[in-house]
């Protein structure tokens, strides 16, 4: 087993790959063994966002890996906020874009007020509910990186939001009221419990009643202080775990191909709620200075979150995987020497005798970019990877994975933002080539050279920005400037200004530039 995990390290598959076997983040060989889906049709057909409007033409040029053209809105007013978008292709890692992204304007209202109980799912042709412009407003953006596939984050693309938003009508009677406490308890039907000291007869009747919650403020005190912010945090958090569980549930029906990670931000009265699960990466730029919206979730990262795991459950390990950490793998003539090492309870490192057991596949491989875990996958939240396991075996890796993501929150009404104020978004291929600050300095320079009313101009800042990324392609491939290795994998990127919605849409189709 030991061999097979090695050779399935060192060989990285290049060039084209056919659709369905692509790379794992970079990682080697990685399979989905997706016995229960041979024939299965997909629940959505491949596409780009549905805010392009790509023709069948445009549609088959995104995919040209020679040329990896540069996809962005001619007008960026098309999107809500003026929020520019721009996309391109890997260089070949794999027939298709695997990035997805999805910008909506949604409204959260009372559930007394739907006129639907179901708004998750689209109509029976597949098209989007209409939304009527009544309740509170939520604006989302979303971006999905997927890996050994497109079907995991194309449909996280088309439902995530509205997950997040039906929740959100869970507790939409506490957004109508944001300074009143929160109450403890909900009764059946979503309303806050309003109990009522009672007498006599029906008192002893209501205590009778199966679902009859005794009035909390009688009996206890508020031990915590809970804030709407934190709730509203929790309803996020809770709809990733609702979207990976639908996930899961709709492989047993549809051909739902590989996994995702997920990036999404929302604004809803008045704060910026950025989630992550996965690499990708939002940063805000505000006069100048970067502030970090979103942390990576990697295996060096989770390192101890992963170990502790591993520890507490050997069974997932399979007896292939040890969840101590080493400099490097042990060899056997080793055994019973002093080495350095280290666990889930450990910041450092320290000494230990090396024992058979140590001669395992480690369960975090590599440094950086490369690091992988169980030899398979570099990154360690998101959305999907159900069926993945560790090449040739019946080892899987999902036990390892969290689709939990982290939230971030920044409230907008504390500042007061100019025209180059912005929120960027970017799956990781924009960020393997650059970093925060650069980013920074190339859209707040490349802003400060637009007139503050162009209704395009965040849409040529993300544009500059992911060309920039991607470099150009020259004999010894994709080159930056300095002659570094451009970025190879697929790129999407937003830049949001946070000064907040300017105008209705525009009338103007997607563009493309080379």
């Amino acid at each position: 087993m030991i061999s097979k995990v090695k050779n399935a390290m060192s060989t990285l598959v290049g060039g084209m790959i056919p659709h369905g076997h692509h790379q794992h983040h970079g990682s080697g060989n990685v399979h989905h063994q997706n016995c229960h889906q041979d024939g299965l049709p997909p629940l959505f057909p491949y596409g780009r966002p549905e805010f392009l409007d790509l023709t069948s033409e445009l549609l088959q040029y995104s995919t040209e890996h020679a040329s990896r053209p540069v996809l962005t809105l001619k007008r960026d007013s098309r999107l809500p906020w003026r929020t520019g978008y721009a996309e391109t292709i890997n260089a070949g890692k794999s027939m298709l874009n695997e990035d997805q992204a999805s910008c909506e304007l949604l409204y959260v209202k009372k559930l007394s007020d739907k006129k639907q109980s179901n708004s998750t799912l689209l109509d029976d042709n597949g098209v989007r509910l209409p939304e009527d412009g009544t309740g509170i407003p939520l604006q989302y953006w979303g971006m999905f990186d997927g890996h050994a596939g497109s079907g995991c984050a194309i449909m996280a693309s088309k439902l995530l939001h509205r997950l997040i938003r039906d929740r959100l009508e869970d507790i939409a009677h506490l957004l109508e009221n944001p300074s009143a406490a929160l109450p403890i308890c909900l009764s059946n039907n979503g309303s806050p419990y309003q109990g009522a000291v009672k007498k006599g007869a029906n008192a002893t009747q209501d205590s009778e009643k199966p679902d009859a919650i005794p009035d909390p403020s009688i009996r206890f005190h508020m031990e915590k202080a809970v804030s709407l912010e934190s709730l509203i945090m929790g309803v996020i958090e809770n709809a990733f775990k609702q979207m990976d569980e639908l996930i899961e549930k709709e492989e047993m029906s549809y051909t739902i191909s590989g996994g995702c990670c997920a990036l999404a931000a929302i604004h809803l009265m008045g704060k910026l709620y950025v989630a992550n699960a996965g690499d990708s990466r939002a940063i805000i730029i505000r006069n100048g200075e970067v502030i970090p919206m979103s942390n990576e979730f990697t295996p060096e990262s989770e390192r101890q979150r992963l170990q502790y795991l591993g520890f507490l459950r050997p069974e997932l390990l399979g007896n292939e995987f040890t969840p101590m950490e080493f400099p490097r793998r042990i060899q056997y003539r080793e055994l019973g020497r002093k080495m350095l090492f280290r666990d889930h309870t450990m910041n450092g490192w320290a000494y230990k005798t090396i024992v058979e057991d140590d001669l395992k596949f480690p369960l975090i491989y590599g440094e950086g970019k490369k690091a992988r875990v169980m030899a398979t996958i570099g990154v360690t939240r998101g959305l999907g990877d159900h069926d993945l396991k560790v090449y040739n075996s019946n080892i899987y890796i999902k036990p390892f994975l969290s689709c939990c993501p982290e939230v971030i929150v920044y409230d907008m009404s504390e500042y007061e933002h100019g025209p180059d104020d912005v929120l960027v978004m970017g799956t990781d291929g924009l960020w393997d080539v650059t970093t925060d600050r650069e980013v920074a300095d190339t859209v707040s320079g490349f802003l400060s050279c637009c007139e503050p009313t162009d209704p395009v101009r965040y849409t040529l800042a993300a544009q500059d920005l992911l060309m920039r990324s991607r470099g150009v392609l020259k004999e010894r491939g994709w080159r930056l400037p300095n002659e570094r290795l451009g970025s190879g994998d697929d790129i999407t990127c937003y830049v949001i200004p946070l000064a907040g919605p300017a105008g209705p849409a525009g009338p103007e189709g997607p563009e493309t530039e080379t």
